[in-house]
């Protein structure tokens, strides 16, 4: 049924407006008492829990940061059968993001151009909103950003502001330093620059988890720089990776494509470079840290594959509006009969 709708009705919406359409509904679902109902339904099989970031995951699927910049639905999505949520990117604080429209979808490629700015309503209504949260099994991590005109000179006391702020209701952090859409936040990759952000955040952190996530754009030998002052920094995890601005490889046309502009593109374009970051990672890196990956999932197959090369965790964002809201329980339920096939053969 889904299909249908999103073919013929959410399809012909505005990106941003389909979004909080889908996002009203997830709200209702995060009602006690219809959460009940739906989780019979969309709840994981034991045999996913999986132990990471010395959390308990219910699933090791979860949802990337964009999709609940607010912290609103949470509840909804535990409802639907996310292990866990990335919540944001959030900022010290509130900003609207970047002007209107700034989502664009490419559905021939299966993906998503956005440019929406980590428009969010600030830290402190972040906090306020996810301590008012029924559900007690979802895992709920948040990404950090700076503020727009915050100097980048000056980025530091924005993510150490953000973590002090909502290190009660974090179960992890991500520093993000790695969007497209917020200008020069990329060079905060740099060594000499990512360094400080990353010593000082942690300290902010105090006892949650904290992560970084980087660009699918670096080099490999930029990603080997970040990955060993990571491991150099005891940081929990690294998260590969955000959106890139390529647009190499696309079905959508050249003109469509341009005529959207700038932005970030995530979704199918996005897998194996997705996948190449993350092996890279996992060869490099300790077997005790955490590699959460992101791009380009779509399937439990998917899901498997990324487990295989070395991730501990796997998120998804951009198919979730393709697919629908039994999304999640379509990747827990042929995960579930991928891993026992694979214990029968």
């Amino acid at each position: 049924m889904y299909p249908l709708l999103f073919r013929y009705v959410l399809s012909k919406l505005d990106p941003e407006h389909a979004h909080a359409l889908a996002g009203f509904v997830i709200k209702i679902l995060g009602r006690p008492i219809l959460t009940s109902v739906v989780r019979r339904m969309t709840f994981a099989d034991e045999s996913l829990r999986t132990r990471a970031l010395g959390l308990e995951f219910p699933s090791p699927f979860g949802l990337a940061a964009g999709f609940d910049k607010h912290g609103i639905y949470v509840d909804g999505l535990e409802a639907l059968g996310f292990g866990h949520v990335e919540v944001g990117t959030v900022t010290p604080k509130a900003q609207p993001g970047n002007p209107k429209p700034r989502l664009y979808r490419l559905i021939l490629d299966k993906g998503l151009i956005n440019r929406m700015g980590f428009n969010n309503e600030g830290a402190r209504a972040m906090a306020n909103k996810l301590r008012r949260c029924q559900s007690g099994r979802i895992i709920i991590g948040v990404n950090l950003g700076k503020n727009k005109n915050t100097p980048a000179e000056e980025a530091v006391n924005d993510y150490v502001s953000a973590a002090s702020t909502l290190r009660e209701v974090a179960e992890y952090f991500v520093v993000n330093v790695s969007s497209p859409n917020t200008p020069g936040l990329r060079k905060l990759q740099a060594i000499e620059s990512l360094e400080p952000i990353l010593k000082e955040t942690k300290v902010a952190a105090g006892r949650v988890p904290l992560l970084v996530k980087i660009s699918p754009d670096l080099s490999d030998e930029e990603i080997l720089g970040i990955a060993d002052l990571a491991v150099r920094l005891e940081l929990d995890g690294i998260i590969a990776t955000n959106t890139t601005i390529s647009r190499e490889g696309l079905t959508t046309s050249a003109r469509v494509v341009e005529a959207y502009g700038a932005g970030g593109l995530s979704g199918a374009p996005l897998a194996s470079r997705a996948l190449e970051v993350l092996k890279l990672l996992r060869s490099h890196v300790p077997e005790s840290m955490t590699l959460i990956s992101v791009g380009g999932v779509r399937t439990a197959e998917d899901v498997l594959e990324r487990l295989d090369a070395g991730a501990t965790l796997v998120q998804g964002y951009t198919e979730f509006l393709y697919s629908g809201p039994l999304w999640a329980r379509k990747i827990n339920r042929g995960l579930e009969k991928l891993l026992r096939e694979r214990q029968a053969a």
